[in-house]
C-alpha cells in the first residue's frame, strides 16, 4: 500500500489527512509550539499505528508527504524572528517606514505604526546607483559596505536583507554586496531582493525582502529539522512544502525564499475547496475555515482561486510574492473572551494549545469560544474530543463565565451566549467587508465550511449572510491538510520589464521567459518530475500609464506550438487586447486611446499529480437520521432538549432537521432551527435552509 500524507500545522492543532487508494484517513493532535516538528512526528507515529505498521515501515511506504506550515505567520504574529539588518541605496534608508503612505484604517487616529523589523539603527545605506536601464550611474562603494557590515555585526544581526535600486534590472551591485556580507559576517543569512522579488516598485521589493530575511532562519531551521526527522524515520522521497501561491514545491526550492510559505496552511484549504466545489457543481464558493486560533475567509470564483502577486498585506507588512487571497481574523475556538470598556469582546488573543481553553484541563484560566460552546451544550464533557485524544471538563468553565456575567449583570450561561453572538458577528462582518470589497454578493454563493470549528458556526453565519446552502466535507476538520494533497507542484515567478506594450522587444521577452522556464525546469527535474508532465503558463503584468497597480493575464499559446513560438511581431497587440479584456473584467472600463505598458512577465510552471477523488450526487433514498440521545443546548432560541446524532453512523441519504447536533469524530456540525442536513453519496454534508411553507 502506498500512502500520501498531507499535514497542516495550526496554532492549536496539527492536522493530518492520509490518502490510501481512494480512502481518506483523518487525524489531529495538539501542536507543539516549542518545536512543531515534534507534533508532526507524533502524528505520523499515530497514523502508522492505525495501519498496524512500525513508523519505519509506514514511512518507507509513503509516496509523498506534503506539509503546510504556519511557522512564518507565527514569527510575524509573535515578532520573534531573526535580528534583521537592511543594506540599501543611499537616500532610501526610510523606505520601510514610509510604506507608500499606506495606513490600514485612515480613520483611526490612534492606530500605531507596525513594529519595525529593521529599526533605523539597523537600516544602513551605501553609495551606489544603477539606473532604470541597468547602466551604472555611480559605482558601488565597497568600503561603505564593509563599514555597514561592521555596524550590523556589533548589533548582533543574524540576517541581512539587501535591496538596492533597480537591482532587478542589473543585480551586479547587489551580488557584490552579498559577497562582502558573506566575507565580513559569515554566519548570517543573506536575502537579496533580485532573488526574492525581482520587480518594481522599490517599497514592495524591499518590504518583501526584509520580511523574508526576518522569517528565513526560523523557517529554514524548522524545515531542516523536519526533513532530518522524516528521513531518519525512513522516508525516502523529498518533503514537499505548501506555498502561499496554492502550489507545493520541494524544501530546496523554498530554502531560497522562505517567504513563500507565509499563509501556506490556509492556501491549502482554498485549493481543496475549489477542487471539491467544482466536482459538486458549485463554482462560486465562500470558504470559511475556523480552527483553534483563527478564522480564514476566502473565495473561489468560477471554480478557481488564482494567486495574486502585488499588494498582499500580511501582519501589517507588504509581501509581494504570489498568494492565494485569504483574509484572517483572530476568531477561533481558542479566542479569549473578556470584557473591555463595558463590552464583551472576543479575541484576537488566543489560548492556543498551551495552555489551551479551560475545558482542555491543561491549566488554562481564561474563557474561550470552545469553553462557550461547552457551556451552551454544543459540546459536551461526555464526548471524546479531537478524535478521542482527550475529554473535555467543565471544571473552572462556569466560574470563568460567571466572572464575565458579574461584570455585565447576568448569568454565566448568558455570558457564554453573548460571547457566541459576538464572535459570530465578528466573523460575519469580516465576510461582508471582504465580499463587498470584491463586488460580490454572498447571497449568490455557496458556503464551504471547514476547520475544527467551522461547521459549528456555518449555519448561523450563512443565515445572517443570506446564503441558503452550506457544504461541510466529511474531511472538514483537517481540510487544509487534505488540500495540500490536491495542490500540484508549482513554481510561480516573475521578472520585471518596463516598456510600452507596442514597443515590446521579442528577444527580450523570449530571454526573460526562457530564464524563468530553465530555472523552474531545474527544480522539477531535481524533484524527479518527468519533463513531459510539466506545463508552462505564460503571463504578463500590465497597466495603463499612471496606474499604481498592474494586472496579470494569460498569454494564449496555441496547442502544439513550439517553445516560445507565440512570441512574434504581433505579441504586443495581442497583449494589449488581452489586457483590455482583463481590465474590463476587473474594473468595468478600459482606456481605449491609451497604450498600456508592460511591467513584467510571469511564468507559472506546474506538474499534474493525482488528487483525491470527490464523490457527488444524492442517489441513496432519503430518510430521517436516527437520534442517539438528546442534550440541553442553546442554538439561538434558548436552552431546550436537542437531538444528538452520531455522525460516524450516518450513511448516504440520511437527513437531519434542526435543531440538532451531529457529533463527528473530529468536529461538531450544528444544524440550526430552520435548516436541514443531508448526507450525500460520498458522506459529505449539504446543509440547506428550509424555505417557509416547504
Amino acid at each position: 500500500m502506498a500512502y500520501r500524507v498531507g499535514i497542516d500545522i495550526g496554532g492549536t492543532f496539527t492536522d493530518f489527512a492520509m490518502l490510501k487508494g481512494d480512502e481518506v484517513v483523518l487525524y489531529k493532535n495538539l501542536s507543539t509550539p516549542e518545536d512543531r516538528s515534534l507534533g508532526v512526528m507524533s502524528g505520523l507515529e499515530k497514523l502508522a499505528e492505525m495501519e498496524g505498521l512500525t513508523l519505519g515501515d509506514f514511512m518507507g511506504q509513503c509516496d509523498a508527504i506534503v506539509h503546510g506550515t504556519t511557522v512564518a505567520d507565527n514569527t510575524l504574529i509573535e515578532m520573534n524572528g531573526a535580528l534583521t539588518g537592511l543594506i540599501t541605496t543611499e537616500g532610501f534608508r526610510d523606505e520601510m517606514e514610509y510604506r507608500r503612505g499606506y495606513k490600514e484604517n485612515i480613520w483611526d487616529v490612534r492606530l500605531a505604526p507596525p513594529k519595525q523589523i529593521t529599526p533605523r539603527r539597523r537600516r544602513l545605506t551605501v553609495p551606489e546607483r544603477i539606473l532604470h536601464d541597468g547602466s551604472v550611474h555611480k559605482a558601488l562603494d565597497e568600503d561603505a559596505v564593509r563599514a555597514a557590515c561592521h555596524r550590523l555585526k556589533k548589533q548582533g544581526v543574524e540576517s541581512v536583507a539587501i535591496s538596492l535600486l533597480f537591482s532587478f534590472v542589473n543585480p551586479a551591485h547587489e551580488k557584490r554586496v552579498a559577497e562582502i556580507v558573506a566575507e565580513e559576517m559569515p554566519d548570517v543569512q543573506v536575502s537579496c531582493s533580485h532573488k526574492v522579488l525581482p520587480r518594481a516598485p522599490e517599497f514592495d521589493r524591499t518590504s518583501t525582502t526584509v520580511v523574508n530575511a526576518y522569517v528565513a532562519p526560523r523557517v529554514n531551521s524548522y524545515l531542516q529539522r523536519l526533513v532530518d526527522r522524516v528521513r531518519d524515520a525512513g522516508y525516502r522521497n523529498q518533503l514537499m512544502v505548501m506555498q502561499a501561491s496554492g502550489g507545493v514545491m520541494t524544501r530546496e526550492y523554498i530554502e531560497g525564499a522562505p517567504i513563500r510559505v507565509l499563509a501556506s496552511g490556509p492556501a491549502g484549504g482554498v485549493i481543496g475547496s475549489a477542487h471539491v466545489g467544482v466536482a459538486k457543481g458549485f463554482k462560486n464558493l465562500l470558504c470559511v475555515d475556523m480552527g483553534g486560533t483563527s478564522y480564514d475567509i476566502s473565495m473561489v470564483l468560477d471554480g478557481a482561486a488564482p494567486a495574486v502577486a502585488g499588494w498582499n498585506m500580511h501582519h501589517r507588512y507588504l509581501v509581494g510574492v504570489p498568494m492565494v487571497q485569504v483574509e484572517t481574523l483572530g476568531a477561533g475556538g481558542g479566542s479569549i473572551c473578556h470584557v473591555h470598556n463595558g463590552m464583551v469582546e472576543v479575541g484576537p488573543a488566543s489560548a492556543g494549545s498551551e495552555p489551551g481553553p479551560i475545558c482542555y484541563g491543561r491549566g488554562g484560566t481564561q474563557p474561550t469560544i470552545t469553553d462557550a460552546l461547552l457551556m451552551l451544550g454544543i459540546l459536551s464533557a461526555d464526548m471524546q474530543f479531537a478524535g478521542g485524544s482527550f475529554s473535555l471538563t467543565k471544571d473552572g468553565v462556569v466560574e470563568a463565565f460567571q466572572a464575565i456575567g458579574d461584570e455585565m449583570g447576568y448569568s454565566a450561561e448568558d455570558a457564554a451566549f453573548d460571547c457566541f453572538r459576538v464572535v459570530n458577528a465578528n466573523m460575519s462582518m469580516g465576510v461582508r467587508r471582504i465580499t463587498a470589497g470584491k463586488g460580490v454578493d454572498p447571497k449568490d454563493m455557496c458556503m464551504l465550511a471547514y476547520g475544527g470549528n467551522g461547521a459549528a458556526f456555518a449555519g448561523i453565519q450563512a443565515q445572517e449572510l443570506g446564503i441558503d446552502k452550506v457544504l461541510v466535507p466529511k474531511a472538514s476538520p483537517t481540510f487544509s491538510a487534505l488540500g495540500t494533497l490536491v495542490a500540484d507542484p508549482k513554481i510561480d515567478e516573475e521578472r520585471s520589464y518596463l516598456i510600452p506594450a507596442d514597443q515590446a522587444d521579442q528577444e527580450k521577452l523570449r530571454a526573460l521567459w526562457s530564464e524563468l522556464a530553465e530555472r523552474a525546469s531545474r527544480y522539477f527535474t531535481d524533484a524527479s518530475f518527468p519533463q513531459d508532465k510539466v506545463t508552462f503558463r505564460y503571463q504578463m503584468n500590465m497597466r495603463y500609464p499612471g496606474q499604481n497597480w498592474a494586472l496579470s493575464f494569460d498569454i494564449e499559446v496555441s496547442e502544439g506550438m513550439s517553445d516560445m513560438g507565440f512570441i512574434d511581431a504581433n505579441i504586443g497587440q495581442r497583449a494589449i487586447e488581452a489586457f483590455n479584456a482583463r481590465h474590463m473584467e476587473e474594473y468595468g472600463h478600459i482606456r481605449e486611446h491609451e497604450v498600456p505598458e508592460i511591467t513584467g512577465v510571469r511564468l507559472a510552471t506546474s506538474a499534474a499529480t493525482a488528487s483525491p477523488t470527490v464523490g457527488v450526487g444524492f442517489t441513496a433514498p432519503k430518510r430521517p437520521a436516527p437520534v442517539a440521545k438528546t442534550r440541553r443546548a442553546n442554538l439561538g432560541q434558548g436552552f431546550q432538549e436537542t437531538a444528538i446524532i452520531s455522525g460516524p453512523e450516518l450513511e448516504p441519504g440520511f437527513e437531519v432537521t434542526g435543531p440538532a447536533i451531529i457529533e463527528e469524530t473530529f468536529t461538531t456540525i450544528v444544524v440550526y432551527p430552520g435548516w436541514k442536513a443531508t448526507v450525500d453519496d460520498s458522506g459529505d454534508y449539504e446543509l440547506t435552509r428550509i424555505q417557509e411553507g416547504a
